[in-house]
């Protein structure tokens, strides 16, 4: 079974997005579709920061 991580509670500890606007989006979420587009890519930064983007590879096989 797969651990269930806050990663916006990550991110808010961690100080990297740490202005007013990210942070009022990490507690609040986002409002409109503008504010969602920045949020996923905060979770996509987070993801690379803790390597996580190296797991979703596609890997192939040679034929």
């Amino acid at each position: 079974m797969k651990e269930e991580i806050d990663w916006k509670k990550e991110l808010l500890e961690s100080g990297r997005f740490n202005d007013k606007f990210q942070k009022n989006l990490l507690e609040d979420g986002a409002k409109n579709f503008q504010q969602g587009i920045y949020l996923g890519y905060m979770y996509s930064r987070w993801r690379k920061i803790r390597g996580l983007d190296k797991d979703d590879s596609i890997k192939t096989k040679d034929n």
